[in-house]
């Protein structure tokens, strides 16, 4: 079992981030063999500053190996450190399609009305996330429920270049698809995504957050007046309640039956100083080797940088496979 997943280094990492991707990734380096890269390629695909852009990856890095990322398990580095992500994703261009590209929800809502004047990059956004996955012969991808169109998409790329050449050169991707806590809700908006880009800084709890800013943020989210109920399904049309009650069984590594097992008939009055003792003290230690870490970028970079070593090695054989298929030979 190898799993390849990535996550583009552009803003703070939140909780939705720890739960929906980063806890799993922990997880799973233990269980199969795990590449977890700073998605700085993707970065292109919107404008950011240069010094911006270096100083997002560093701090990326650090938050992910704060969060339990061990690089000794899992081969943790940047895209850009790599050139195979490029150079398959060129190739993979030969034989994607604009209409499948033009299918897609994200291209869709990220260039909304204004499709002329977004980047090609956006566009290109797949077929790049393809070259990631199929250059290391990943078998899984973890995603949310959102994100398996784009795996959708790398298995017709695969399927279509296997048929155009005539060959068999990349395994085909299984999304692996998360239960509890795959998909983390706004504060102040149930049924919208905990993001990085929300306005409202109190609509999400960042891993750089203080304990005190954390709790406090716990008190003030959304709820209703209703006491907690004794099943899941009576939750429906409870986006707020539902959503609190996800984080805490995620974070307590519990089913939300259980967490309402023992809170059903409680109000938030009770509930929420439990969620936010628990989440503070889950995040005190991630916070602590954060802090460490952004004192030592030297420590960091040499990370990315063994990681990018072991990760050209790994895609090495792909990458040359694929030259071979289409006709075309890599220089050296």
């Amino acid at each position: 079992m190898r799993i390849v997943s990535g996550i583009q280094p552009t803003g703070s990492l939140h909780l939705g981030n720890y739960i929906g991707a980063i806890k799993r990734w922990a997880a799973m380096q233990h269980q199969a063999e795990c590449f977890i890269f700073l998605a700085d390629l993707h970065s292109m695909s919107e404008f950011i500053p240069a010094a911006q852009r270096l100083a997002s990856v560093q701090e990326m890095a650090a938050a992910l190996i704060a969060c339990g990322i061990d690089p000794g398990r899992a081969v943790l580095f940047n895209q850009a450190r790599v050139p195979a992500h490029s150079e398959l994703c060129w190739l993979l261009n030969g034989v994607a399609r604009m209409g499948w590209l033009n299918r897609m929800t994200q291209w869709k809502d990220k260039a909304g009305k204004n499709r002329e004047s977004a980047s090609v990059a956006l566009f290109d956004y797949p077929v790049l996330q393809a070259a990631d996955v199929l250059l290391y012969q990943a078998t899984h991808v973890p995603v949310g429920e959102d994100q398996k169109q784009h795996i959708e998409l790398i298995r017709d790329i695969v399927l279509k270049f296997h048929n155009d050449y005539d060959c068999e050169v990349f395994a085909l991707p299984e999304p692996l698809i998360g239960e509890t806590g795959a998909r983390i809700m706004s504060l102040r908006d149930g049924q919208a995504k905990m993001s990085k880009s929300d306005t409202s800084d109190m609509s999400r709890i960042n891993l750089t957050d203080d304990s005190d800013l954390v709790a406090q943020k716990i008190r003030k989210a959304k709820t209703d007046a209703e006491p907690l109920p004794d099943s899941w399904d009576a939750l429906e049309g409870r986006p707020e309640a539902k959503n609190l009650v996800t984080i805490y069984a995620a974070l307590a590594d519990e089913t939300p039956a259980g967490v309402l097992g023992r809170f059903a008939g409680q109000g938030f009055g009770a509930f929420k100083p439990a969620l936010a003792e628990l989440t503070v003290e889950t995040l005190r230690p991630i916070k602590a080797r954060l802090d460490q870490l952004r004192e030592d970028p030297a420590e960091v970079d040499s990370i990315l940088a063994r990681g990018a070593e072991k990760a050209t090695a790994a895609a090495a054989p792909t990458l040359d496979a694929a030259y071979d298929a289409v006709g075309l030979r890599r220089r050296g």
